[in-house]
């Protein structure tokens, strides 16, 4: 009986515990610790262009959400490279690509921001560089390059517009966006 109890209990123990998702060879985790929050993975895919897979693209939120750009929760894009074709030059022009659609062409009102947060992908960008885009609604957006801040903009409006790259009504990658909200 102890063993048939042993066994019982060793069986739900591995399924209470959740194991951390691989996606293109890159170990997403179940959790994230940021800016104080716990933040609970949502979802993850692959941006590829020309069939060339480029970056894992993960989202960590307190709750399941389905309008991250509007939510009032912390939130945060994780960006894994997973491609030695990703320069800073293409992802600086990627970039600004997703700010002019987020902003229908209007980037005037942020371009300070714009020009600050396009400075963090300007340094070399190397297969297995990590960034990450924490969202703090009505206070900003910090963002990390393999762990390090390296940038603070406390403008919402610039932070909704980040959030909308990926996000948004007309995202870089639709699939990339259902693979992050988990849909």
């Amino acid at each position: 009986m102890n063993k048939l109890a042993m066994l019982v209990t060793a069986l739900l123990l591995s399924f209470s515990v959740s194991a951390d998702q691989e996606v293109a060879g890159v170990l997403v985790p179940n959790d994230i610790a940021m800016e104080g929050a716990k933040l609970n993975f949502q979802g993850a895919g692959v941006r590829s262009k020309y069939f060339i897979d480029l970056y894992v693209g993960s989202l960590f939120t307190i709750k399941t959400e389905t309008n991250v750009v509007k939510s009032k929760e912390i939130s945060a894009i994780r960006l894994n490279i997973i491609s030695g074709l990703i320069t800073s030059e293409k992802m600086v022009s990627a970039i600004n690509e997703g700010f002019a659609v987020a902003t229908d062409g209007d980037t005037q009102a942020i371009a300070k921001e714009i020009a600050g947060f396009i400075s963090v992908f300007s340094e070399t960008i190397v297969k297995g560089d990590q960034f990450t885009l924490v969202s703090m609604p009505a206070e900003g957006l910090n963002t990390y390059k393999n762990g390090a801040l390296l940038s603070t903009i406390d403008n919402d409006v610039f932070r909704e517009a980040v959030l909308s790259i990926w996000l948004g009504e007309s995202p870089a990658d639709d699939d990339l966006k259902e693979s992050m909200l988990g849909l």
